[in-house]
């Protein structure tokens, strides 16, 4: 489940540091580090509760917690196995507020040697429409194209029509593919996607 508009708290207390001292960028995007695990499951939580309601049970979204998903983020950060699985944050000062997750795609008629899978695109809700999503996505296409991938694709919601525009204004497309997500023990409704995608421009 994803959505830059998409998982309440202060983004302030996402990356669950201490503020330091010294000069820092206003707004920035970069690769993710290992200690900033319980932030981007912080902003997955709160970014899935918004994007999902209506679409899950409203008690399945309350049961969400920062501490189910911290854990898996951290060890895929300390051992990323590919080399092209790649985690990119988005900050406004030192605080984490989006983040996105690269990973060659493993969709059924895609080839991993060229085609990228934005795994997960979320912004705090809290820090939407502030130029974070779009500043996250601008790097998801350096990225791609710096590791030789010659496409990238993105699952959406069909009912997610804000999140469709974002990316299809951004230059994204759907592609026709399209699945459904969901019922079983833990989700009983489905939940319909379509599949977005892009190219990187060729460097000369």
């Amino acid at each position: 489940m994803s959505s830059e508009h998409s998982h309440p708290h202060n983004p302030a207390s996402a990356t669950g540091q201490p503020a330091q001292a010294g000069p820092v960028a206003e707004t920035s995007v970069r690769l993710a580090v290992p200690n900033e695990a319980e932030g981007i499951a912080e902003v997955q939580v709160a970014a899935w509760r918004r994007s999902y309601r209506g679409l899950l049970p409203n008690e399945l979204l309350d049961q969400l917690e920062p501490e189910q998903f911290a854990a898996q983020w951290r060890q895929s950060l300390l051992s990323p196995g590919e080399a092209r699985n790649r985690v990119l944050v988005a900050l406004a000062g030192r605080h984490l507020v989006g983040f996105a997750a690269l990973t060659p795609s493993d969709d059924p008629d895609a080839d991993p040697g060229k085609d990228a899978l934005v795994a997960e695109f979320c912004i705090h809700p809290d820090a939407t429409r502030l130029g974070h999503g779009s500043r996250l996505l601008h790097a998801i296409v350096d990225t791609i194209q710096a590791d030789r991938f010659e496409r990238v694709t993105y699952w959406v919601n069909a009912k997610d029509d804000i999140t469709r525009a974002f990316f299809t204004d951004a230059g994204w497309a759907p592609d026709g593919a399209f699945r459904e997500m969901g019922e079983n023990a833990e989700t009983p409704v489905r939940i319909k996607q379509i599949r977005l995608h892009t190219a990187p421009t060729p460097t000369t």
